[in-house]
């Protein structure tokens, strides 16, 4: 078995393990990035999921660190130097290339990707990164309060690695580490008497857990035929109804996220190639074909993260949940968004008069895929540590806070962010979405109660099953990710624990000054956006 030794383990290559890895390698340490698929990115790439943002990304230029404005801008630029766009999208600052009403950066994965792997070039080349693409953790070596390696298993080949390090970061989308290591952590919903939410449920569950949703892209070409074979749950999916759910699962029909009342979208109203609309199509749109010249593309692509695909059924991880369970609920993810493709190609009500739209054609070749689907699903709740401070509905909620005007601040604030609390339906209740502040991530939610060394760097930090709505999306779990590369850069270099950094006022002030002026951090937002409540722009955000 071979043995590796760095500076900085990172286990999850998503946007939180990617951006800690960048971190980290800006601070001068050796890191060794480890990432289940054959992408880096996560949600972003692999998952194909476009950004979800804070409204003021663009226009007021803050909620979000430096680097990932870099991102962001790189991807724009990469579509003006190597993209044959028109006069009108090429000369637009805020250029969306997908046109997708979700977001204002709706674009291919493999574009991110490249800027992703672009960023990364630098430290490829002075040897300080290495990046192993298709492994996955299977077991750790912990010593008391301290995790002091990680075994890694080739997906492809089955061969193992070990690899030691003093820092050890778990960015993977279930916080697989901290179960391997016996770091103390909590799944699924807390009760109301644990944490006093306004939201929490009666009684704590485990298993209460959002869905998960395996998501794919889409173009379409009416002339063509392009139906994929039955899939063997297909029969199960076109008759299966949820108790909570206002309409079959393979239906236009879906649940307000607010209201909870039923709400109809197709997937076309009218014309494919219109500017904007309401309908699906126009929805997560990541290819928009008119910015280019005729014929460049022929049909939009969509990327499909749809209320329709999410799973619900059976848990990943939790109490009692087997390796066998986990399978069974991955495949049962797979099937159901095969059986929406197939039921759109097949059976669904043309807005034409008719069924089925055949030319609805997969595109996984755009995910990196080999089949129709992206390489990884898009997991939106994680094992979440037990931390020396745990974030609750009353710090940022506008209903829980009552009279009090903007989220609690915080002292040891390491970044910012804003996403309303939007809990996806379980098998256990329909949608909780919850209008919130703009708030800020505190240093003592990526600090495990009792180990010293390891680090949540995405959705595994400390919050509960009702905030963890609010610190999942793209920008903060980048921001999550990037404060916990620098927190193990910055203790590894100063010989501090992160305990040390956050309780001693003197090191926090030196490492909130470096995340600010070295690293370009925002640690809290403008009075005139701190008191802006998130709304909901469109009720199926998802």
């Amino acid at each position: 078995m071979r043995e590796l030794q760095t500076d900085i383990l990172i286990v999850g290559g998503g946007l939180g393990g990617t951006a800690a890895a960048l971190a980290a390698l800006r601070m001068g340490c050796r890191v060794v990035l480890v990432e289940e698929t054959s992408w880096v990115g996560g949600q972003l790439t692999a998952q194909g999921v476009p950004p979800d943002e804070n409204p003021w990304i663009d226009s007021d230029n803050t909620g979000c660190t430096a680097s990932y404005r870099l991102m962001r801008d790189s991807i724009r630029q990469t579509y003006r130097t190597h993209f044959p766009l028109v006069a009108e999208a090429y000369n637009n600052p805020r250029l969306n290339p997908g046109m997708g009403n979700v977001s204002p950066l709706c674009h291919e994965p493999q574009v991110a990707l490249n800027v992703l792997m672009a960023m990364f070039t630098p430290y490829f080349a002075n040897e300080r990164l290495t990046l192993l693409l298709r492994h996955v953790p299977v077991a750790a070596e912990a010593d008391g309060d301290r995790v002091r390696a990680v075994m890694l298993e080739d997906r492809d080949r089955g061969d193992r690695l070990v690899v030691s390090a003093p820092y050890i970061l778990d960015a993977t989308e279930l916080g697989d580490v901290l179960a391997l290591a016996g770091v103390e952590h909590v799944t699924g919903a807390e009760s109301q008497a644990e944490t006093g939410e306004l939201h929490a449920p009666n009684e704590a569950n485990p298993l209460d857990q959002q869905a998960v949703s395996w998501c794919f892209a889409l173009d379409y070409h009416p002339d063509a035929d392009h139906t994929i074979d039955k899939p063997a749950q297909y029969d199960f999916w076109r008759g299966y109804q949820a108790r909570f759910w206002p309409a079959p699962q393979l239906s236009w029909t879906t649940s307000d996220p607010m209201t909870l009342e039923p709400v109809t979208r197709p997937i076309f109203t009218g014309p494919t190639d219109d500017a904007h609309g309401t309908d699906m199509w126009h929805y997560r749109r990541i290819v928009y074909r008119k910015f280019y010249p005729d014929g460049f593309y022929p049909s939009d692509v969509i990327s499909v993260n749809w209320p329709q695909i999410d799973y619900w059924l059976k848990p990943l991880v939790g109490p009692g949940v087997t390796e066998a369970d986990r399978i069974e609920a991955l495949n049962g993810s797979r099937q159901l968004s095969l059986s929406l493709l197939y039921w759109m190609q097949t059976e669904a009500p043309r807005h034409d008069s008719g069924y089925g739209y055949r030319g609805l054609r997969a595109r996984g070749d755009l995910l990196g895929s080999s089949d129709h689907l992206a390489q990884a699903p898009y997991i939106r709740e994680s094992r979440r540590i037990k931390a020396e401070f745990t974030v609750l509905e009353q710090h940022v909620g506008v209903e829980a806070r009552g009279s009090v005007q903007g989220a609690e601040p915080f002292a040891d604030s390491v970044g910012i962010g804003s996403y309303r609390i939007d809990l996806h339906p379980s098998s256990y209740r329909n949608y909780i979405d919850i209008t919130n502040w703009p708030h800020q991530i505190p240093l003592g939610a990526l600090i495990p109660q009792r180990v010293e060394n390891l680090i949540p760097a995405c959705k595994n930090l400390g919050v509960t099953h009702i905030t963890n709505g609010c610190y999942r999306l793209h920008p903060i779990e980048w921001n999550i990710g990037e404060a916990a590369g620098a927190l193990a850069a910055y203790c590894l270099t100063r010989g501090l624990t992160p305990r040390q950094v956050r309780n001693t006022a003197n090191h926090l002030s030196d490492f909130q000054t470096l995340l600010s002026d070295q690293l370009g951090f925002v640690l809290a937002w403008p009075e005139h956006l701190r008191l802006t409540p998130r709304v909901k722009l469109d009720p199926l955000g998802v």
